[in-house]
C-alpha cells in the first residue's frame, strides 16, 4: 500500500501545495454492509457539477476500485474497492492530482479549516476587484468626458497608465478563483466557462497595455476589473451557502451520545465512550440522556423522544422487551438496555449513510446554466480563433486581427448567459423570501418546476409541529385552567401543549413531578394531579375518549377528566392539497407514524396515496419507484427521519421548525403555520424556469446579432464592451418579471 498523502497546511489565508508525508491510511479505511473496503476523500477544487462525472470517471478507472461517488455538497468522495482488492488510497490521490484536483483523506475539522481559507480567500479577491474597479471607473469617466471635450494625449496616457498600475495587480489577484479553475480544465482536456473569462480578461489586459502603450485613446481596463467583480460576487455568495449547509448538515453529530453508563457483570456503573461498548453489553440510559446504542429494554420504563424514527414529536412509553434506537432522548424513568448495535451499524448512522448517498445521487443534477456552458464555451473560442486566422488571411495586420479577435471574445463575454440564470434567481429568491420561503439551493428554482408529485410527511408538515388540546369545550369548568397551572411546572411535551392552552394560568409555586407519572399539587387545599389516567385514577374514562388521541388526566378533588390532545392540520392543507391535484400533480403522504394516526389525514385530504409506519429506508424506496413511473417529486417534511428522503427526492421543502439536519438537506424552507408556501414555491418556480430561458434566448440572438459585426471589424473593443453591457442590462431587466409571481399564485 502507498504510504503517499496530500496535506494542505493553511497560510495567510492561501492553500498551499501540498507535501508528501508518510501516513497510515488504514486509520481512514472502513468496510461497508457487503464487507467492500472503502474511504472518504476531501477533494478541493470542485467549482461546478460538471467536476463530478470527470473526478468519478477518473477514480473508477483505477486498478480494484468499484465505485466512486462525490458529493457535490460536502465535496466528500467515497472509494469502494472490489472484494479482494488491496485498497490503494495514494493511487487516487495522484490520479485526481494529474486531472488539477487536490484530494486527502475526509476529516470534518481539517475540512472546516480548508473551507473556511477558501472563503477567506474568496472575500479578499472580492475586495480587491471592487476596490480596483470604483478606482478605474473614476479615470475612465475622466477620459471618455474628456475625449469628448479638450483632454491632451499626455494627460489621457497618464489616466491609462494608472489603471493599468490598479488593474493588472488586481486581476493577478482577484482573477485566481477562475485562473486556476481555467487552467484545470485545459489541462485535463476539457473546456469550462472560466476558460472564456479568464482568456477574455487576460487578453483585454493585454490589448490594453499594447494600446496605452502606443497612445491609444481608449483601453479595457476597466471593463476586465468589473467582470471579475461581478463574477467573484456570485462565486463567493454560492460557497458561503454551501459551507452553511455543510455546517448545518453536520448538526446529525449533536443526536450520537459520546459516552455511555456500562453496567459491569459486578452491577456497578462505568462511564465508558460510546465506541467502546459491544454487542450484548447492558447500559443504562436515565432521564435527559441520549440512547448511545441500539438496544432491548430488559427493565424500567420511560418517556422517550423518538422522533429519529417516526417523525412523531411526542414521546412513547416503552417497556420491557420494546426496542430503542441510538439518539433517541429518554423525557423521564431509567431503562436497563442490552445493546443489539453500536457504532456503524446503528439506526442513526443508517440515516447519516442514507443522505450520504441521496445527497451525492441528487448533485449530478446538471444546472440549465451548466448545460448551456458546455456548448457555449467551445464555440466562443472557435469563433474569435477564427475571425483572428480570417483576418490575417485576409492581409489585415496583426495589432487589427487581434483587436477584431479580442472584440469578439468581449462581445461574446458570458456575461448575458452568466447573468441570465442567477439574476432570475436573485429576483425569485427576493419573491419568495417576501413569502415566507427561505432558499438553500440555487438550482431549486429549474427542479421545482419540474415536479408532478408530492409526497408529505404529516406531522409537522400537513399537521402543525405541536399537538393541540381538541377537547377544550367538553372539560367541566375550571379543570382546564388547573391543568394548564399544572402543565407550567413539568417539561413533558405534552405538558406544554397544555400550558399552551391557557398560556395566562400562573405556576403553581408547590407542584411536585413524580417521574413517569405527571405532576401533583395543592390548589386552595385540594389535591390537584395531572399525568397519567391510572395516577390521577381515571382509567375507567379511557374507552370513553378517541382511539387516536393522546391523553392526560388530570383531577381536582373528586372532579376528573381525561384531555385529549392530537395533531391538527394546517389551516390551509386541504385547500393547497386541493389545488396540487387540480394541477394534476400527484399525491401521497409518507409517514412514521401509525395506521390509525395516519388515516384519518389522508381521508380529510382526500389522498387516496399513503404510507404509514416508514422508516427513511422505506420513504427514499417509495420515492424511488415513483421516480420509476418518470415522476419528479417534491418531498415536504420536517422530521428527522424525513432528512434522507429530502436529500433523495428531485426538490424538498421543509418548515422553518424541523430539526437542523433536516432543514440542511432541504432545498427550502418555509415559515408560519400554513402550507400555502409550498404552492407559491412551484408557482414561482415555473414563472422563474420560463424566464430564465427566455434570457438563455436574449443571450443568443444578442449573440447572432452582435458576433458577425465584431467578427466584420464594424466593432471596436469598447464598443463591443458597451453592447455587452447592454445586454446584461436587458437580461436583469426581464428577470425583474419575477418579482410577481408570488401574486399569480396567491
Amino acid at each position: 500500500m502507498s504510504a503517499e498523502v496530500i496535506a494542505f497546511p493553511v497560510r495567510g489565508g492561501a492553500l498551499e501545495a501540498p507535501e508528501p508525508a508518510a501516513q497510515d491510511y488504514s486509520l481512514f479505511l472502513r468496510e461497508d454492509a457487503g464487507g467492500q473496503k472503502e474511504m472518504a476523500f476531501a477533494v478541493e477544487g470542485i467549482d461546478c457539477a460538471a467536476c463530478i462525472d470527470e473526478i468519478e470517471d477518473t477514480s473508477e478507472a483505477l486498478p480494484g476500485v468499484a465505485r466512486a461517488r462525490l458529493n457535490y455538497t460536502t465535496h466528500r468522495l467515497t472509494i469502494g474497492w472490489n472484494a479482494g482488492a488491496e485498497p490503494r488510497p495514494g493511487e487516487v490521490l495522484n490520479a485526481l492530482g494529474r486531472i488539477g484536483y487536490r484530494a486527502y483523506p475526509f476529516e470534518a475539522d481539517r475540512l472546516e479549516a480548508i473551507e473556511h481559507a477558501t472563503s477567506r480567500h474568496l472575500l479578499r479577491c472580492l475586495g480587491v476587484a471592487g476596490f480596483a474597479m470604483m478606482n478605474i471607473m473614476l479615470l475612465s469617466v475622466s477620459v471618455w468626458s474628456g475625449n469628448a471635450s479638450d483632454i491632451t494625449p499626455e494627460t489621457r496616457d497618464l489616466f491609462h497608465w494608472l489603471s493599468a498600475l490598479i488593474a493588472l495587480p488586481a486581476a493577478a489577484y482577484a482573477g485566481q478563483p477562475f485562473f486556476q479553475s481555467a487552467l484545470r480544465a485545459l489541462k485535463s482536456r476539457s473546456l469550462n466557462m472560466d476558460v472564456p473569462i479568464s482568456l477574455g480578461v487576460l487578453l483585454a489586459l493585454s490589448v490594453s497595455v499594447y494600446e496605452t502603450l502606443n497612445h491609444a485613446e481608449h483601453a479595457y481596463f476597466d471593463s476586465a476589473v468589473m467582470l471579475l467583480f461581478f463574477l467573484l460576487t456570485g462565486r463567493y455568495l454560492d460557497h458561503a451557502m454551501r459551507r452553511r449547509t455543510r455546517a448545518e448538515a453536520g448538526n446529525l453529530a449533536a443526536l450520537k451520545a459520546v459516552s455511555a453508563n456500562r453496567i459491569a457483570p459486578d452491577g456497578t456503573l462505568v462511564t465508558v465512550p460510546a465506541a467502546a461498548v459491544r454487542p450484548g453489553d447492558e447500559v443504562m440510559l436515565r432521564a435527559g440522556e441520549r440512547a448511545p446504542v441500539d438496544g432491548v429494554v430488559l427493565s424500567g420504563t420511560a418517556s422517550v423522544d423518538e422522533s429519529l424514527i417516526t417523525g412523531e414529536t411526542l414521546p412513547r412509553a416503552v417497556v420491557a422487551g420494546d426496542t430503542v434506537h441510538a439518539g433517541s432522548l429518554a423525557h423521564d424513568g431509567v431503562l436497563r438496555l442490552r445493546t443489539t448495535a453500536v457504532g456503524e451499524d446503528t439506526f442513526i448512522n443508517e440515516i447519516e449513510r442514507l443522505l450520504d448517498k441521496a445527497a451525492t445521487a441528487r448533485g449530478r443534477y446538471v444546472r440549465l446554466a451548466d448545460r448551456a456552458a458546455r456548448l457555449y464555451a467551445p464555440v466562443v473560442h472557435a469563433t474569435a480563433l477564427l475571425s483572428l486566422i480570417g483576418w490575417l488571411i485576409a492581409g489585415a495586420s496583426v495589432h487589427q486581427a487581434v483587436l477584431i479577435a479580442v472584440a469578439v471574445l468581449i462581445i461574446t463575454c458570458p456575461c448575458a448567459l452568466a447573468l441570465a440564470v442567477p439574476a432570475v434567481q436573485v429576483v425569485a429568491a427576493g419573491t419568495l423570501m417576501r413569502a415566507g420561503i427561505l432558499l438553500n439551493a440555487g438550482d431549486a428554482f429549474e427542479r421545482l418546476a419540474e415536479v408532478d408529485a408530492v409526497a408529505f410527511d404529516k406531522t409537522g408538515t400537513l399537521t402543525l409541529p405541536e399537538p393541540a388540546v381538541v377537547n377544550a369545550d367538553t372539560l367541566p369548568d375550571g379543570l382546564l385552567n388547573v391543568a394548564a397551572w399544572l402543565a407550567h411546572a413539568s417539561t413533558h411535551p405534552l405538558a406544554r401543549a397544555i400550558a399552551a392552552a391557557r398560556p395566562d394560568a400562573p405556576p403553581v409555586g408547590t407542584a411536585r413531578e413524580v417521574p413517569g407519572a405527571g405532576v401533583e399539587a395543592f390548589v386552595d387545599g385540594v389535591e390537584a394531579r395531572l399525568g397519567s389516567p391510572a395516577f390521577c385514577g381515571c382509567e375507567e374514562l379511557v374507552p370513553l375518549a378517541a382511539p387516536d388521541a393522546s391523553l392526560v388526566a388530570v383531577r381536582l378533588g373528586e372532579a376528573r377528566a381525561l384531555i385529549e390532545l392530537r395533531q391538527v392540520l394546517r389551516p390551509d392543507a386541504k385547500a393547497v392539497v386541493d389545488g396540487l391535484k387540480r394541477q394534476g400533480k400527484r399525491v401521497v403522504i409518507l409517514s412514521g407514524d401509525r395506521a390509525a394516526a395516519v388515516a384519518p389525514v389522508a381521508q380529510a385530504l382526500g389522498v387516496e396515496d399513503w404510507w404509514s409506519q416508514a422508516r427513511p429506508a422505506d420513504k427514499i424506496a417509495v420515492l424511488e419507484s415513483l421516480s420509476g413511473e418518470s415522476r419528479r417529486v417534491l418531498m415536504v417534511g420536517d422530521g428527522l427521519n424525513d432528512a434522507p428522503s429530502l436529500a433523495a427526492a428531485h426538490v424538498s421543502l421543509s418548515p422553518i421548525t424541523a430539526a437542523d439536519v433536516t432543514r440542511a438537506h432541504a432545498d427550502a424552507v418555509f415559515l408560519g403555520d400554513r402550507l400555502e408556501p409550498v404552492a407559491i414555491a412551484l408557482g414561482v418556480a415555473a414563472k422563474a424556469r420560463g424566464l430564465m430561458r427566455q434570457n438563455l434566448m436574449i443571450a443568443v440572438v444578442y449573440n447572432f446579432i452582435a458576433v458577425p459585426l465584431a467578427i466584420g471589424g464594424y466593432v471596436t473593443p469598447l464598443i463591443a464592451a458597451l453592447a455587452m453591457s447592454g445586454s446584461s442590462v436587458i437580461v436583469t431587466l426581464n428577470a425583474l418579471r419575477a418579482r410577481t409571481g408570488a401574486k399569480e399564485v396567491a
